[in-house]
């Protein structure tokens, strides 16, 4: 009798591990072309050919306070996932980043005898060290993504692989600002990327401060186009409370084109979150800007262990990209910041080769290709 197809349930529960997952899926597919994958996910993981039972729009929140207002529907839809795991027993579940969500799963899936693969591990170096014990107690393997946390779970006896960071070989510079701005049909003139996230709250709280800045950067250089890539994980209509200060600003607004809208701008003012290192890795000056809720941003600056928010200063341990966090995202200073990158070349070239030796730490490439390789060994691995 043939052997059954065997099942990885794959849990992302953002845009960046949507994109994550669907690039593991495709070299998972090149080494097995039988297994089938299913979970929560986006639009990267359908195209890449997963069977989407909960859809990740339903899940893009941030901040302590935010998770809560929107408790009730993540809690349906951790149950609708345990479910699955409970009726189909998959061979393999893997969890890719959005922490909290995903350790509750991992836990419920080892006790249901489920393997259990968690890519991208909480950042236990960040905040709450204790967590990496929890992780020994509920998967099987870890991988990560930075080669500097290897140790921590080492010490706690967690099996872990560094297999590199799939960015490294998804972020290819591969155009200049005016090749770009040609396929995006926009003027060859300094362009500067307004980048408010990928989560519906970010959107709420952070598009406003970014618009502010964008006008203070239109009165002193009206010459200034701005570029707006809108994530797949946000629609149009959450745009529309600021569709007249878009509309005033000329804002571009373009769909699903993230690395070319980066290579078009000359400066990008970001949220912080994936999006920076995609920057990072494509060599563009940028500032960071983030707000979420004060009570969030109350408990969060007490547990928070490190200094900086942008994992390229992290990794560096000093700030290369100026970060205006909670009460001081002042439009001002933002864009005083944008203007010193614009204006300024020795700042600028300054800027560029800092963010130049982030890649260089970040792993050797093939990072994909990587923790398919683990997910394969762990779904064959007899028990």
């Amino acid at each position: 009798m043939a052997e059954r197809c065997k099942t990885i349930l794959i849990s992302a529960g953002e845009a960046s591990g949507d994109a994550h997952a669907a690039c593991m899926v495709k070299e998972l597919r090149k080494l097995d072309t039988q297994i089938k994958f299913v979970g929560m996910g986006g639009d990267n993981m359908a195209a890449a050919g997963v069977e989407i039972i909960t859809d990740i729009k339903k899940m893009a929140v941030v901040g302590l306070v935010e998770v809560l207002l929107k408790y009730r529907s993540i809690k349906a839809e951790l149950s609708h996932l345990q479910n699955y795991i409970v009726q189909h027993t998959p061979d393999l579940l893997i969890l890719v980043d959005y922490q909290e969500f995903n350790q509750r799963l991992a836990a419920f899936a080892r006790k249901q005898g489920v393997k259990v693969l968690f890519y991208i591990g909480p950042q236990v170096w960040a905040w709450r060290p204790e967590r990496v014990y929890k992780m020994a107690t509920i998967v099987d393997h870890i991988a990560v993504i930075l080669p500097f946390e290897v140790d921590y779970y080492k010490q706690a006896n967690v099996p872990v692989t560094f297999t590199g960071h799939p960015l490294t070989d998804q972020v290819i510079a591969d155009k200049t600002p005016l090749q770009a701005q040609k396929q995006l049909a926009l003027a060859d003139k300094t362009t500067v990327g307004l980048f408010p996230g990928s989560r519906s709250t970010e959107i709420k709280r952070i598009l406003p401060i970014l618009l502010e800045s964008a006008a203070l950067l239109r009165q002193q250089q009206p010459e200034i186009q701005f570029v707006l890539p809108l994530a797949s994980t946000i629609c149009q209509t959450e745009l529309a409370p600021f569709a007249v200060k878009l509309q005033q600003l000329n804002v571009h607004i373009i769909n699903n084109r993230f690395y070319t809208v980066s290579q078009a701008c000359h400066v990008i003012i970001t949220a912080s979150g994936t999006a920076t290192l995609e920057i990072t890795l494509l060599g563009i000056p940028m500032v960071i800007v983030y707000k979420i809720s004060p009570l969030s941003y109350f408990i969060l600056h007490r547990l928070v262990k490190v200094k900086h928010l942008g994992l390229m200063n992290i990794i560096a341990n000093k700030e290369i990209v100026k970060e205006f966090i909670q009460h001081r995202a002042q439009p001002k200073n933002i864009a005083n910041e944008t203007l010193r990158l614009l204006n300024d070349s020795d700042y600028n070239k300054t800027m560029r080769h800092e963010l130049s030796l982030i890649r260089k730490q970040l792993g050797s490439g093939n990072g994909c290709k990587n923790i398919a390789r683990l997910a394969w060994q762990l779904v064959n691995e007899k028990e």
